[in-house]
């Protein structure tokens, strides 16, 4: 739950009351009605108006930048594995934890005897 006074933005406007997105606002009051669909008031300085807003149409400014920094982190170690040909890098961005399934994978690969192996290719081949 957000604070009251707290700086938000803006993300959505579910209700389509013209709110403005992107913006940035003040939480001024909670709205404690339970027959009402809004959580929140929220004043927006810049249009001078307040606003009965849902809990998803708005987000804490510090969430946001949050999500911003992280997201441009990932971005930039990206551009760095692709500048420095840094594959096992670039893997690890792109699909999270997978390459410990790659680890497993290949320790089992190689604990096959080589008729196993051909064995696993040929049923493969099947497939």
């Amino acid at each position: 739950m957000l604070r009251l006074g707290e700086k938000i933005v803006i993300v959505a406007d579910a209700f389509e009351q013209g709110l403005p997105i992107g913006d940035y606002g003040y939480l001024i009051a909670y709205d404690r009605n339970p027959d009402n669909a809004f959580d929140y008031v929220i004043r927006v300085p810049q249009a001078n108006r307040n606003f009965y807003v849902p809990a998803e149409d708005i987000e804490a400014e510090e969430v946001l930048l949050t999500v911003e920094a992280e997201r441009a982190t990932h971005e930039a170690l990206i551009d760095y594995a692709l500048s420095t040909h840094n594959e096992k890098l670039f893997h690890y961005l792109m699909n999270g934890d997978a390459t410990d399934a790659e680890e497993i994978e290949t320790t089992t690969k190689e604990s096959l005897s080589q008729a196993e192996f051909i064995k696993q290719v040929n049923l493969r081949a099947w497939i």
